[in-house]
């Protein structure tokens, strides 16, 4: 007799283990393939028209070749370079373009002389000033909120307007006029960096790209249908400033849709992280390799990453239609002096710029953005190649559909089984017909019922105490060792999950225990898919569309099995056919039929087990129990369905069939006609789709959050979040677990050994993964005392270590309290090395230099005799060797206005409500003297003036100035006559109208390039252990104070 061959695809433990994990392995590696490894670049250099890739880098290298802050030298020359590169690029490609170049200064206006069908114009905004506030945080202590801030900010922004085929010859901008109806596409990038970091990626990257699509759309044969405005704006580090000016600006009128190109991290993939609706978002679909995932706006708007963009000010007060698209890992090089051209490379600036190139081509060659506001969106890409998009009131309407029909549908099945006597689930007993002295048949079907929730909330509860043991222990180490914490959480779920699976199964072994697997995961989808559709429809959050498929490929793997009951034969004919009576054979006889109706013995190692061998040819002559099976010897079949026998035939003919019946282990005995391959249907169906999608939500939402610790977040969040996911990505597999062989278990569990040890004892930081931390410095100019301060997280001595290695801090003591602005870390402080931000001549001999400090900063403070305010005051104060200054109140200021500003907007709020405690401003000149006027209410709350708001004295408005001067005179002169003839009792009642203004006038010092210009700064840089990142802390990394007093 010829040896049986084994069924690859059948429901055994040997090809369920390799197929599922080989399914499992394929697609995990495909995704993190498409995670990690960047698009190359073309190996031609000019893949496109107009754009050169070794000029990009070129560009880049220069750029972040320095720090360049909106407070540094640096970036007046960078803004020069700027402007003298899109004039060598436009001198190129276009024909009969003027630059005039004696006002080619930084502080100049630079500007193209105007003529009609002029392909571009170049406009160097020197002139746009805008005043705006926010609004303070809630406060601790109550449910209110604490005072807000206000700003006035003036620009320096490059604008380069490109001509579209629709826009008309007109220069509507030159009288005022309204731009054309249709508008155009803007593109933005800030070319200012942060103070702390060489601005590769945050944000270099962004305009050279902007540069190269310069080019590009200027170069003959590719002029867009609708114009191109592209924005380099300056100052978007210190609080989106350089977005809110360009809001002043004629040309700001022209866009009805934008791109924003940005980086949260430094390298890799440009992800496009925020949209606005449906329809921007298709033309971005265009890319050739999409990266987008609409749950990352979603992490973003909650907080959990605390950074914003200026697509939040094209939005909310242009209210533009457009699109994020930014660099968003890794987070411990951002804002440091890792973000520099070393750590990015040509492929990251060519899977920009061919997004961004094909996004405004899409863009421009509509009219996106002239019918209104868009549709709420839904965006994903799969494996960087293809990317999906409809509305979010599509994904509604297939979830509530999938939330009817899917448990009609299975109880519609559910009814036709029962209809037809084949519904096996929930079956205990069958009675056998026409024999009423004959005991019920027993089906056994309520076995396997329990199983799957035990199994699954114990590996559940397995991962996610582990969560909370390494938040207790080690919480830092998903900072440097993501996947080693993804590695523990995987092996943790399987083993757990197998582990018991396996020991229920032996217990209680059941031929339906995958059936009631996918019944009760369809039951908890389910109430999980109602869930997603309520946040669906009323907070409009897209971010759970991968939950949406997720349910539907259960209910298709639970449709199927479900109909397989179909195959076996209907439970009456079942208990006739095992009845004595059926063939007339006494009970002795029919249990040797059966008996010998043993499967056909098979040579591979998963239908026998090592410790079945030696038993295989015994006899079994005891009694048969409920755990025997009723093929006696054989306990190693599958579910294959060979025929299945009538229930018309002969003794003898079912003697013979039975040795064709398998029933696997000592599952019931109907279960022999049951199909031995749906299984792998099953599993295709349910594992595939929910691991490519949450498998991408789990890298891209890893890769935002797990560096986001030295942001003050919450150390459990990301061990949550990962075991959560964890469960998602598993639950796939766990109908079929109980069918593992021991050797991927036993491996994982080894892996689960290792990696947690690995994650309670390493060191959770690395030179590669470095711990961000915080500098700022404060000087008090008037007594000389300068306080050097480290932010950073409050677990553990890492701060405290920091600090300690400094050279400066031996011998002192280190002063650590938590901090009032960073919410969740500490701040620790002590006396530090004195900078030199501001040329100093030598100081004699035995003389401090801290003596110098006083000429830092000059400041003075005078009541004003108006008519109108009963407490406002005029402060008038400058820096040197700087442009940002701020003041900072004791007692809110209800207004306030600065000498030469612009007129009011009133999309801006000048003064939040509750008013403001602190004004920044920011001169686009070096050492400004700034005249700031205030006013402020009386401490019980009355309002200072009978006028709404202070009047912007600015070179439009100087008749307001003469008028407010003589108001001024004539009030001074009613006062000395007052004087002259003066009355206590109004004396008295002055005093009591009239309160004060307490305060300190602060300047800023942001220029970190001079090593001696920040010793301090320099030590951390210098002494710090290899894995301290350095970052700023505040708009200056050096302040300089002085008090005053009204």
């Amino acid at each position: 007799m010829k040896p049986q061959l084994s069924n690859p695809i059948a429901f055994t433990p040997r090809p369920v283990t390799i197929i599922s994990s080989l399914i499992y392995a394929a697609v995990i590696i495909a995704l993190l393939v498409t995670h990690i490894i960047v698009p190359s670049a073309p190996s031609n250099p000019t893949p496109i028209a107009g754009v050169n890739l070794t000029e990009a880098w070129q560009d880049l290298q220069y750029i972040s070749s320095g720090f360049h802050p909106y407070n540094s030298r640096r970036n007046d020359e960078k803004r020069d370079w700027l402007l003298r590169r899109i004039e060598r690029i436009l001198a190129t490609n276009t024909k009969g373009l003027m630059f005039d170049r004696s006002t080619y200064l930084h502080d100049s206006q630079f500007r193209a002389s105007i003529a009609r069908q002029s392909p571009a114009v170049v406009f160097s905004d020197v002139t746009s000033n805008v005043t705006f506030s926010r609004e303070g945080k809630k406060s601790s202590s109550d449910s209110g909120k604490e005072s807000g801030l206000s700003v006035y900010f003036e620009g320096t922004n490059i604008i380069v307007y490109i001509r579209g085929s629709q826009d008309g010859d007109e220069d509507w901008w030159l009288n005022g006029e309204e731009p054309p109806e249709k508008g155009g596409v803007l593109i933005n990038a800030h070319y200012d960096s942060v103070s702390t970091g060489y601005g590769a990626t945050d944000d270099g990257v962004g305009v050279v790209s902007i540069l190269q699509m310069i080019k590009h759309f200027t170069t003959e044969g590719h002029k867009p249908k609708r114009g191109i405005v592209t924005l380099l704006n300056n100052g978007e580090e210190d609080f989106l400033n350089g977005a809110r000016a360009f809001s002043q600006h004629p040309m700001s009128k022209f866009p009805r849709t934008f791109l924003n190109l940005e980086g949260a991290g430094a390298g890799g993939r440009a992800a496009m992280f925020r949209s606005t609706d449906t329809e921007v978002t298709r033309a971005y679909q265009k890319s050739k390799y999409p990266f987008a995932s609409v749950l990352s706006g979603d992490v973003f708007r909650s907080g959990i990453i605390r950074s914003e963009t200026d697509y939040l000010v094209f939005t909310e007060k242009l209210g533009l239609r457009g699109l994020d698209l930014a660099f968003y890992a890794p987070r411990a090089r951002y804002h440091t002096d890792r973000d520099d051209a070393k750590h990015t490379n040509v492929d990251s600036i060519w899977h920009m710029l061919s997004a961004s190139i094909s996004t405004l081509e899409g863009l421009s060659s509509s009219d996106i953005g002239n019918e209104g506001k868009g549709t709420d969106a839904v965006w994903f890409d799969l494996f960087g190649r293809v990317m999906a998009v409809f509305r979010l009131q599509t994904l509604f309407a297939l979830s509530v559909t999938l939330l009817v029909v899917a448990p009609i549908t299975l109880i519609v099945i559910g009814v036709i089984l029962y209809k037809v006597d084949k519904l096996y689930i929930f079956s205990r007993k069958k009675d056998v017909q026409g024999g009423d002295e004959e005991e019920p048949v027993s089906l056994h079907g309520w076995k396997g019922f329990f199983q799957y929730p035990v199994v699954v909330l114990l590996a559940s509860a397995a991962v996610i105490g582990v969560a909370f043991l390494i938040t207790k222990v080690n919480p830092f180490i998903v900072y440097s060792s993501p996947y080693a914490v993804w590695s523990m959480m995987l092996s943790a779920w399987v083993f757990v999950a197998w582990f018991f699976a396996c020991s229920l199964d032996y217990l209680r072994p059941s031929a339906l225990a995958r059936l009631y697997s996918l019944l009760w995961l369809f039951a908890i989808s389910w109430v999980i898919l109602v869930a997603v559709a309520v946040v669906e429809k009323r907070q409009h959050i897209a971010g759970g569309y991968f939950l949406v498929f997720y349910f539907a490929t259960i209910f298709l793997a639970t449709l199927i099995s479900l109909s397989e009951l179909f195959r076996l034969p209907p439970k009456s004919e079942y208990a006739e056919e095992i009845s004595p009576s059926n063939i007339g054979e006494t009970r002795s006889h029919r249990s040797q039929s059966i008996a010998s109706g043993q499967r056909l013995a098979q040579a591979s190692e998963e239908q026998q087990r090592p410790e079945d061998n030696e038993h295989q040819n015994a006899e079994e002559d005891d009694e048969a129990t409920e755990r025997t099976s009723l093929l006696r010897n054989d306990r190693h079949t599958t579910f294959a369905h060979y025929h299945q026998q009538s229930t018309t035939v002969s003794a003898e003919h079912a003697l013979e069939e039975g040795k064709e019946r398998k029933v696997y282990l000592g599952e019931q005995a109907w279960s022999w006609s049951l199909p031995t391959w749906l299984w792998l249907l099953e599993f295709l169906l349910l594992s595939v789709i929910p691991i490519i999608l949450v498998g991408q939500v789990s890298l891209l939402f890893t890769s935002s959050i797990h560096q986001t610790l030295a942001d003050g977040n919450s150390a459990l969040l990301p061990y949550i979040a990962t075991a959560g996911l964890t469960i998602l990505l598993l639950v796939p597999v766990s109908p079929f677990i109980h069918r593992y062989t021991y050797h991927i278990p036993t491996f994982l569990l080894l892996v689960f050994i290792g990696t947690l040890i690995y994650n309670l004892l390493a060191f959770p930081f690395s030179p590669n993964n470095r711990l961000k931390i915080y500098f700022d410095q404060r000087v008090d100019l008037e007594t000389g005392i300068n306080t050097v301060s480290l932010t950073g997280i409050k677990t553990g001595p890492y701060l405290g270590d920091i600090a300690a290695s400094l050279p400066s801090t031996a011998g002192q003591p280190i002063s650590c309290v938590d901090s009032t602005t960073r919410q969740g870390l500490q701040v620790c402080s002590w006396h530090g090395l004195a900078p030199k931000v501001v040329p100093n001549p030598p100081p004699a001999l035995g003389i401090p230099p801290h003596f110098g400090y006083a000429d830092w900063l000059s400041v003075k403070v005078a009541r004003t005799n108006s008519t109108t305010a009963r407490n406002e005051a005029l402060i008038t104060l400058s820096g040197k060797n700087t442009r940002a200054c701020k003041l900072i109140f004791d007692t809110p200021v209800s207004d306030f206005s600065v000498a030469g500003a612009g007129e009011d907007d009133a999309r801006f709020d000048k003064v939040p409500k509750g008013g403001s405690k602190e004004i920044r401003l920011w001169s686009r000149t070096w050492e400004k003297p700034w005249r700031v006027t205030v006013r402020w209410d009386d401490r019980n709350g009355n309002s200072s003036s009978s006028s709404s708001s202070l009047p912007y004295p600015h070179s439009g408005l100087r008749k307001q100035q003469q008028q407010q001067q003589q108001q001024q005179q004539q009030q001074e002169n009613m006062n000395n006559n007052n004087k002259n003839n003066h009355n206590n009792n109004n004396n008295n009642n002055n005093k009591r109208q009239k309160q004060g203004l307490n305060g300190r006038a602060i300047c800023l010092w942001s220029d970190a390039n001079d090593p001696e210009a920040m010793p301090a700064l320099e030590e951390v840089w210098r002494y710090a252990p290899v894995w301290v990142a350095v970052s700023k802390n505040g708009d200056g990394l050096v302040e300089g104070s002085k008090s005053f007093l009204v």
